[in-house]
């Protein structure tokens, strides 16, 4: 693999926040609205919405993407694949947690992921309602707010009975072997809290969390954030140990690589 030039990475990163920046204004209008144009996808989930906000912040991020990179390849989660064997490939999902967005809860977010060659190399995790973005790349993260820019960095857990720990949803996004492992890992934490969808994935980025575990993922879902997690000090794996694959599946997001052994056991029972 080649590795990105300094020049590059910068200039990627800064066309990552235009394209937070054109996300968040397609969902604005949308987001607690008395109409969002919600639709019911289905699925073996149940209820899976669509709404305005999710098709329409995925059209403004290609429509950025086709102007100035045209040669780069896309795969979201709305429009499908364009190019996905590009040198260059942006993953999104314009709304990850469009549960939360259609209950009115700011635990949405925006994903955006840039692979090269295959890998994840920058990403980001974006609540614009709250005006954050969460932004990693192999040359760290950092988190841009109202409050000015700072330096993401994972804490210091090296033991799962001390770990603040997340899920989206056991009952619905687990099959039964994988709730019985989910159980074993909360039952062995100190704190679990569910339904925080990606913004726990930045939870872990920023330090205030210690282990995300998801089962069931796509592409979309969890390639904006390796690099946010890794450029902070963390680490994303499969329940195995391995590295994720380029379809998502079963994820284990670790503030603390430390912990991450305990976490294996406790999933394999």
């Amino acid at each position: 693999m080649t590795a990105l030039s300094a020049d590059i990475l910068d200039a990627l990163d800064g066309f990552l926040l235009e394209l937070n920046a054109a996300a968040g204004e397609a969902i604005a209008p949308w987001f607690r609205a008395a109409d969002n144009g919600e639709v019911d996808k289905g699925g073996p989930r149940g209820f899976d919405p669509v709404t305005e906000a999710d098709k329409g912040a995925e059209r403004a991020i290609r429509a950025l993407i086709a102007a100035r990179y045209p040669d780069h390849g896309v795969i979201g989660e709305e429009y499908g694949e364009d190019r996905p064997d590009a040198e260059f490939v942006w993953v999104l999902d314009p709304v990850d947690g469009t549960r939360a967005f259609v209950a009115g809860l700011p635990l949405w977010t925006t994903l955006i992921g840039l692979r090269h060659q295959g890998r994840p190399v920058l990403g980001s995790i974006g609540q614009s309602y709250l005006g954050e973005i969460y932004i990693g790349h192999a040359r760290g993260a950092r988190r841009i707010g109202p409050d000015g820019v700072a330096p993401l960095k994972t804490r210091a857990c090296p033991d799962l009975t001390q770990a603040v720990i997340a899920t989206t949803d056991p009952e619905g996004c687990f099959n039964a072997t994988e709730l019985d492992a989910w159980r074993r890992v909360r039952a062995a934490s100190r704190l679990a809290r569910l339904g925080c969808d990606a913004y726990a994935y930045a939870m872990v980025a920023a330090g205030t969390m210690d282990l995300v575990i998801e089962a069931g993922l796509k592409a979309w879902d969890i390639d904006a954030a390796i690099p946010v997690l890794e450029g902070a000090g963390g680490v994303v794996t499969d329940w195995s140990g391995q590295s994720v694959g380029a379809t998502g599946g079963q994820v284990i997001l670790a503030g603390d690589k430390a912990c991450v052994g305990q976490v294996l056991d406790a999933l394999a029972g």
